[in-house]
């Protein structure tokens, strides 16, 4: 959670040394940081237990018991823990001792004897960044809640943005796509109609066809959505993957009518898990396709509306799928 203007930020010392931890805290509490505490790496990681977690750790090196990069490593493998900056300190001075640092995942490194002037920019600096992403998150949490509020007024859309972040997901790893590509697509997923927000809902459910006027409001879809997330960390290519889901293969889609592999393969796998969930489902204007209708879209349309490869990934996972339910129920 993000902290207000009035509140005062925390930070554990974590120092086998009384008078190191004296000096530290001296320097920190006079700049206006809360302190506390602890002289070992067991005690430190039982202090992050608790309810109220520091929002900084200045973490010596060379302590009994736990090393300070074994509790480095074991701050940053916590989930609860992994996003609290690490500043480490160290009277070593090889170059191997900090990068061994880097690798454990602490976010800065600082040479012993401390400057005072050196560890409080230092400090103000990771915290700033740590409160900016904070931040992030929570515009994060926002739009995520509101892509699936939205969807759950819908009874016809109902589930759609999860299912086809699934399938979409279940397409990537098929193909061998890199686990951060399977994760931009599992949250484009989650993401991908956000923009219908400013599409009125008669529009979105009238049961029959769609006037110009009405077409292109729709058609506007991608490009809202990527401006509703643009203040997302570390968005671009999701802001991508938002933009281009209803680009063709062909090169007759909206909004920028790219074609082929200019379109980000994110994208176009995003396009097939679309399509798939959308005919699958009931709409206003129809009911569900069966499957043997889906699958013969997806065949005819293939190197037209959607890439052929990726379509054809998608058929054989299902049929992968179906091959593995009917075995389990024999």
């Amino acid at each position: 959670m993000t902290k207000s203007n009035n509140q005062t930020d925390t930070i554990l010392i974590v120092d086998d040394s009384p008078q190191n931890m004296q000096l530290l805290e001296a320097y920190l509490t006079a700049a206006g940081y809360a302190v506390i505490g602890a002289y070992d790496g067991l005690e430190a990681l039982a202090k992050l237990e608790e309810d109220e977690r520091p929002d900084l750790i200045i973490l010596d090196v060379m302590m009994p018991g736990l090393n300070g990069y074994q509790v480095c490593e074991k701050i940053k493998d916590c989930h609860d823990t992994s996003r609290i900056p690490v500043m480490m300190l160290t009277a070593l001075t090889e170059i191997d001792d900090k990068v061994k640092g880097f690798e454990a995942g602490a976010d800065e490194f600082l040479s012993k004897p401390v400057e005072k002037l050196e560890l409080l920019l230092r400090v103000k600096s990771l915290l700033r960044t740590k409160h900016l992403n904070e931040d992030l998150e929570s515009a994060r949490d926002v739009i995520y809640t509101l892509a699936l509020a939205i969807e759950a007024n819908d009874p016809y859309t109902r589930g759609h943005s999860e299912r086809v972040a699934e399938y979409g997901a279940r397409i990537a790893e098929r193909m061998g796509l890199l686990d951060e590509q399977v994760d931009v697509i599992r949250n484009a997923g989650i993401l991908h109609d956000i923009g219908k927000i400013g599409v009125s809902e008669t529009v979105l459910q009238k049961p029959g066809p769609l006037t110009d006027t009405e077409r292109i409001a729709v058609q506007d879809h991608p490009a809202i959505g990527e401006k509703i997330c643009k203040p997302l960390r570390s968005a671009n290519l999701l802001l991508t993957v938002i933009r281009h889901h209803q680009e063709r293969f062909d090169g007759d889609g909206y909004p920028d009518r790219l074609s082929g592999e200019e379109i980000p393969i994110e994208a176009r796998i995003i396009a097939v898990a679309d399509a798939y969930d959308a005919m699958t489902s009931p709409r206003p204007y129809r009911p569900p396709m069966s499957q043997r209708q889906v699958t013969g879209t997806l065949r005819r349309e293939a190197g037209k509306q959607w890439d052929p490869d990726v379509v054809e990934s998608f058929l054989e996972l299902l049929d992968d799928e179906r091959r593995l339910a009917g075995h389990a129920t024999n």
